[in-house]
């Protein structure tokens, strides 16, 4: 009786390389949750604006879009550097991690001077809380604000990992960076409602 060869022979066939969610359930929790939570913002100020189109107009103008590009370049750079970050950590390349981190929070930190010189600009020409088109930019960007303050303290929780060998968990060196992500996506998201869209 002859035995079926392909019964008998390993299976050579190439197996497709393993990929894994970046981070840990807890952050996309997390994340997923904070979006939800912007998402209301989002459509309420969506709402209000297309009940007063005129009054939201006429605020809009006295935004500055020079700014918010900047601010926008700003975080998105940070956020590259943050992604080479994690690739670099994933290779071992823990130095250049930290690095490449740091350069991810000097951004974070340019945008909050960036933002904090917006609002005195602001405040000083009279546009308060008091105009509806600027109580929702003061909350937006003022909600945002804390989470680029919270995004800072959770790259620094990067780097204490990275400068740690007996730490360097590959899980919270990625769940801190999806936060950081989140933060810069949010702000493109505040970005294009208040300051693009007409």
């Amino acid at each position: 009786m002859t035995r079926n060869p392909t019964l008998t022979q390993p299976d050579s066939r190439p197996t497709a390389p393993r990929t894994h969610l970046p981070g840990d359930g807890h952050m996309w929790v997390m994340v997923l949750g904070d979006l939800v939570i912007f998402g209301g913002y989002f459509i309420v100020f969506m709402i209000y604006r297309t009940m007063y189109p005129d009054e939201f107009l006429r605020a809009q103008q006295h935004l500055d879009i020079t700014i918010g590009v900047v601010n926008t370049v700003i975080l998105l750079t940070s956020s590259w550097f943050v992604a080479r970050a994690v690739l670099a950590a994933r290779t071992g390349r823990h130095d250049l991690a930290i690095r490449l981190t740091y350069a991810g929070g000097v951004g974070g930190l340019m945008f909050m001077a960036c933002k904090g010189y917006e609002w005195v600009v602001k405040i000083g020409a009279g546009h308060t809380n008091s105009q509806m088109f600027y109580s929702f930019y003061y909350v937006l960007t003022g909600v945002h604000l804390i989470h680029v303050l919270i995004g800072l303290i959770v790259l620094g929780v990067i780097v204490r990992e990275l400068r740690n060998p007996s730490r360097r968990r590959a899980s919270v060196v990625e769940a801190s960076a999806l936060y950081w992500h989140m933060v810069d996506l949010l702000w493109v998201i505040i970005f294009g409602l208040l300051y693009v869209v007409r």
